[in-house]
């Protein structure tokens, strides 16, 4: 007897959260090795590329985004999409392991609140109407609504890159992924319309003469690669049990508002599934702040720690020595 739909469903969407989670520590290890000789993602590096061990990671996610893909094939996305929470689990259990990255107590609490709010939001979300043509996304993604929406992320992502990251990018964690969430949200409208210009042509209605395609398709790689460059930084820069939920929190919220706009689909939700919805974002904030809080930081180098080898044997080893040690930053001048 053969699997129903919404089985190979289930299964391709938990292959894909393993396969997506696993590529977060893949990443950053050879992230790591990269920043060893060379310089850093996190400032602008691109040694990584040399990387075999982030070429791996980079593999993984594309076979997990693959299944992914797929997997909203046979299943509703109300039941694959919040299988993605999964991948945040995966990525923290092996950076515990395998990066040492440790979780404090409460910020397992945070992770706990941003899969359970995003849950909630993803199974109170409107459902969208699915598009039977490339023409017919580009009427929606010209629509008034829409088009503030974009203008106002581009905006934003913007303001991000020229003001903000030079500033605060390697401190605030925000920063790199509301680049990476706000581009992902455009790069979900775009996917989708290449996704239907597919399955059309391979049904023997060809797409590729539209100029829409085209331009969808270009859409999708600026989004990609400008998600993958800022990514990196922000798995070069932070830990990857945080990098991970956050990230995961924040694209799915702005993914669900770029849909919601788009697809006009809140006429159709009832005040029940809103204020489902309302309690799901608060739960996400709560998380996200918990987990930013609770991050492990880098403990900071000894600043004003000076010491003397006092002896009239110049050949005395330093065990040897007498030594004398100044431990307040009074005493020390950069």
């Amino acid at each position: 007897m053969g699997l129903s739909d919404n089985s190979k469903g289930v299964i391709l969407a938990v292959a894909s959260s393993a396969f997506i989670g696993s590529s977060f520590i893949l990443k950053k290890k050879g992230l790591k090795r990269a920043g060893a000789s060379g310089t850093r993602a996190g400032v602008g590096g691109y040694t990584y590329l040399l990387e075999p061990l982030w070429w791996a990671g980079m593999i993984t996610m594309i076979i997990g985004e693959v299944a992914n893909f797929v997997a909203y094939v046979y299943a509703p996305a109300v039941l694959v999409t919040p299988l993605g929470a999964l991948s945040i689990i995966v990525s923290a259990c092996l950076a515990h392991f395998m990066l040492k990255e440790r979780i404090q107590k409460m910020g397992i609490v945070g992770c706990v609140s941003c899969i359970v709010g995003s849950v909630v939001i993803v199974i109170h979300a409107p459902q969208e109407h699915t598009p039977i043509s490339v023409q017919e996304i580009w009427t929606l993604a010209t629509q008034p609504a829409f088009l503030i929406y974009v203008a106002t992320t581009l905006s934003i992502v913007l303001a991000l890159v020229l003001y903000f990251e030079p500033r605060y990018g390697q401190t605030n964690i925000l920063v790199y992924l509301g680049i990476c969430s706000l581009m992902g949200s455009l790069t979900v409208v775009s996917i989708k319309a290449i996704g239907i210009a597919i399955k059309l042509t391979l049904d023997g209605i060809s797409q590729i003469a539209y100029p829409q395609t085209w331009f969808f398709l270009t859409v999708a790689s600026i989004c990609v690669i400008t998600q993958l460059n800022y990514l990196n930084k922000a798995l070069d820069t932070f830990n990857a049990a945080i990098v991970s939920p956050v990230y995961y929190v924040m694209f799915t919220t702005l993914t669900i508002i770029a849909s919601v706009i788009m697809f006009k689909d809140w006429s159709g939700q009832n005040v029940s599934s809103i204020a489902s919805e309302i309690c799901g974002f608060i739960t996400v904030l709560s998380g996200t702040i918990i987990l930013h809080a609770t991050r492990e930081q880098e403990p900071p180098p000894p600043v004003g720690t000076v010491t003397w080898y006092v002896s009239s044997d110049s050949m005395k080893s330093p065990e040897d020595e007498h030594l004398i040690t100044l431990r307040s930053s009074e005493y020390y001048e950069p």
